[in-house]
């Protein structure tokens, strides 16, 4: 069975159980609409939504871009230099204990209710999964490898720096993708929290200030059409990134990725 088939049939059948309790609960449509209506919304009011689902759009990837080059560059530098990762350990949990509406309120009141706040708290949560799992990576080396590179090195005349780049280059990074792409999926899956949580707190576009606007104004049609929008923009992303990952890291088993 087809991917798209297994992703259309499951998300008919959620959609069936939405129309059944609408209609079996005859709930007022202010609290819970049929699903007729949110898609019905979602047409008339595509021009709407489309600029708001583009702002949130931007924010995750441009997190994406910041969260992986940042946890690819620090676990780089703790690899390097082991004695750091006692102090930086710390810090990488804190990140991840304290809740997000901790410190969106901050980040909008230091970097303003722009774009610039969610790109940095999708940047937050995409930092520590990609750093976690490409650092787990270089350190699970496989020590046959490291000791094939340590004979070639001493039978070479490059500098140290120049051998610790080799090694790195030609043994570590590639050992560590697999690790590293697994973050990537992980922080794929969260980084629309980061984006639409600082929208919430203050901002005055995108998917999730359209849906606090919706809900103050009891348009719950067009909240639940704000939803599966992002729900489809969350979804399409994640398979896209995977697919990045499956075509460039090659080498990894069908039974270690994603089907």
């Amino acid at each position: 069975m087809g991917k798209a088939l297994r992703i259309s049939i499951t998300f008919g059948g959620l959609i069936l159980i939405w129309a059944f309790i609408a209609w079996a609960t005859e709930l007022p449509k202010f609290i819970l609409p049929s699903p007729v209506l949110v898609f019905t919304t979602l047409w008339q009011k595509f021009h709407i939504i489309l600029p708001h689902a583009t702002t949130t759009l931007v924010e995750i990837l441009l997190g994406l871009f910041f969260g992986i080059l940042a946890g690819m560059i620090s676990a780089l530098i703790v690899s390097l230099h082991p004695g750091i990762k006692r102090w930086v350990l710390p810090l990488l949990i804190a990140s991840q204990a304290v809740p997000v509406f901790a410190i969106a309120p901050l980040l909008v009141l230091w970097f303003d209710y722009g774009m610039t706040s969610k790109v940095v708290m999708a940047t937050l949560i995409i930092y520590f999964p990609v750093t976690v799992g490409f650092l787990d990576g270089l350190n699970r080396t496989s020590s046959d490898w490291k000791e094939i590179a340590h004979i070639m090195q001493a039978s070479g005349e490059a500098s140290a720096a120049l051998n610790v780049i080799r090694l790195y280059r030609y043994i570590k990074i590639p050992f560590a993708l697999p690790s590293l792409a697994s973050g990537i999926r992980v922080a794929t899956a969260v980084a629309p929290i980061g984006a639409v949580v600082g929208e919430w707190v203050g901002s005055s576009s995108g998917l999730g200030y359209l849906m606090l606007h919706a809900n103050g104004r009891m348009q719950t049609d067009l909240l639940f059409a704000a939803l599966i929008t992002l729900t489809i923009i969350s979804i399409s992303l994640f398979y896209i990134i995977n697919f990045i990952v499956k075509r460039y890291l090659n080498w990894e088993t069908e039974q270690e990725t994603l089907s």
